[in-house]
């Protein structure tokens, strides 16, 4: 594994994953458990997430969502027991905070640590797909938080990743700029296809954005919900509003 500290990237290089499915998995959790203390975190996880698929994970505070985030990004190694993690190739991370160095331009930050005389190339290219084609030369503070997020999506996408993992990406951002990541995040998933974990803890944009939404509670998955919503996607659309409500019921809030 390697890590570049003060970053949003972490690749991590493991073993394929056999699968008997015409879409291999990219992730895999049997029996994981997170201890600290007496106080039980992760308690026996599950969880496979295949290529192209975007998950979500929803709990409350507190609940292990960045636990198991950390744990599959090779950040947490006191995974107790005979817990198994397994990762595909390669992963990116990226974080409520883009992490981008203050001292290198937007281009560096998102070509730092690529190898090969194309990693110009590659750089601007990515940055042409997240909307900031033009910004190659800019610092990161002459950027907005939306668009120092999109640098930091760059960062990660421009490795080609079999797994993004996303710990709050848009907690940050405005209300208005959130709505836009949202469509723009969905467009390079359609592009890049990487298998998604996305930890939030807003209903509303799980809903909008995953395929699949987990609950986790008190160490375990309480719901697994695969949503039927294709691409474009309606807060007013009936279908949006039964997943939202059933999502929340998980997570022991009352819907009136």
């Amino acid at each position: 594994m390697a890590t570049h500290t003060g970053n949003a990237l972490i690749e991590r290089e493991s073993v394929s994953l056999a699968s008997p499915s015409a879409t291999p998995e990219v992730a895999r959790l049997v029996d994981v458990t997170r201890s600290f203390g007496t106080r039980t975190v992760l308690d026996g996880i599950d969880l496979s997430i295949r290529a192209g698929e975007f998950v979500a994970l929803l709990g409350r505070s507190g609940s292990g969502k960045s636990t198991l985030l950390r744990a599959l990004a090779g950040l947490d190694h006191g995974v107790d027991g005979d817990g198994d993690i397994a990762v595909a190739q390669r992963l990116s991370v990226v974080f409520q905070d883009s992490r981008l160095l203050p001292w290198t331009r937007v281009l560096g930050n998102v070509t730092l640590g690529l190898r090969g005389g194309d990693a110009a190339d590659l750089g601007r290219a990515v940055l042409a797909d997240v909307g900031l084609a033009g910004r190659e030369s800019a610092w990161p503070a002459e950027l907005s938080g939306g668009e120092q997020q999109r640098v930091a999506l760059a960062r990660s996408l421009v490795r080609r990743p079999s797994l993004l993992l996303a710990d709050e990406p848009f907690g940050a951002l405005d209300a208005l700029t959130r709505i836009r990541m949202h469509a723009l995040l969905r467009e390079l998933c359609a592009k890049y296809r990487p298998g998604v974990l996305l930890v939030t803890h807003d209903v509303d944009e799980a809903v909008a954005l995953a395929d699949r939404v987990l609950v986790l509670d008190s160490g375990r998955f309480v719901a697994d919900r695969r949503l039927d919503l294709g691409g474009e996607r309606s807060y007013r659309d009936p279908a949006f509003v039964a997943h939202r409500e059933a999502l929340l019921a998980a997570l022991g809030v009352a819907v009136h």
